[in-house]
């Protein structure tokens, strides 16, 4: 049975002044939950933030990470060192990395096989720009990044993998898909990996929603049959809000 997982994407936000008032606020609101919690932010406050969450079940996430182990590489980050400091999960993928870091489907998926050589948890994020909804090509777009991030990662690999559908056009813009187009693209996600591995590998798989969620549409994404959590921006950056969220 798959446990629903909210994860907070923090991008290139808050100071260590302001991480800590967030962290009290949403430790008082915290509460023991079926749901799967945890907030991705940026690399010098991931040790912060595991020093702080310690003794909960909140976990804490990486935005992005190297996929060698050391070396010339400057501005990157290892997975060993995340590993290092206790990370759980590490976002890869995500649509800004694509967009203006220049990352591909081939980078992407070594950062993949690296982080399952390790104890780090990947979430993958897929999705279409407008142009391409216009067009009518999202499934072609998820299709070809699934294809690609996946490519040599084995059915025991890809069970554990949590998929992060991202529909580029409701990132920041206010606008959401609506329930039943997010539902549609997860189980078409869902079939795809079903393709690749089997019936049972896709059943494991957990499949986030991630685009402009807020605790007003939070409870109608989360009940969708194929939609086992949610990667959240901007919501996730206050307390409250995030908490209503995991509490949809």
């Amino acid at each position: 049975m798959r446990i629903p997982f909210i994860a907070g994407n923090w991008k290139m936000f808050k100071t260590g002044r302001e991480i800590v008032t967030f962290a009290e606020e949403f430790k008082a609101l915290y509460q023991d939950t079926d749901v799967k919690t945890a907030i991705c932010a940026p690399y010098v406050y991931l040790g912060l933030l595991k020093n702080l969450f310690s003794g909960t079940d909140i976990k804490v996430g990486a935005q992005n990470a190297f996929y060698e182990e050391e070396g010339a590489f400057t501005g990157e980050v290892s997975v060993k060192m995340l590993e290092d400091l206790g990370v759980d999960y590490c976002i890869i993928g995500h649509s800004e990395r694509r967009q203006y870091f220049g990352e591909t489907d081939e980078s992407i998926n070594k950062k993949l096989k690296r982080l399952f050589r390790g104890t780090v948890t990947p979430i993958l994020c897929v999705g279409e720009n407008l142009r391409q909804r216009e067009k009518e090509e999202q499934y072609l777009v998820v299709r070809d990044q699934l294809m690609g991030a996946l490519s040599g990662i084995s059915p025991e690999d890809a069970a554990s993998l949590i998929i992060a559908y991202e529909p580029v056009w409701a990132i920041g813009t206010g606008k959401t898909a609506t329930p039943e187009q997010a539902e549609d693209m997860c189980e078409f996600i869902r079939n795809a990996v079903e393709a690749l591995y089997g019936e049972a590998v896709a059943d494991q798989v957990v499949i986030q929603y991630g685009g402009s969620v807020k605790p007003a549409n939070a409870s109608e994404i989360m009940n969708m049959s194929n939609i086992d959590g949610a990667l959240v921006g901007g919501a996730s950056l206050n307390a409250k809000d995030f908490m209503d969220i995991i509490d949809f």
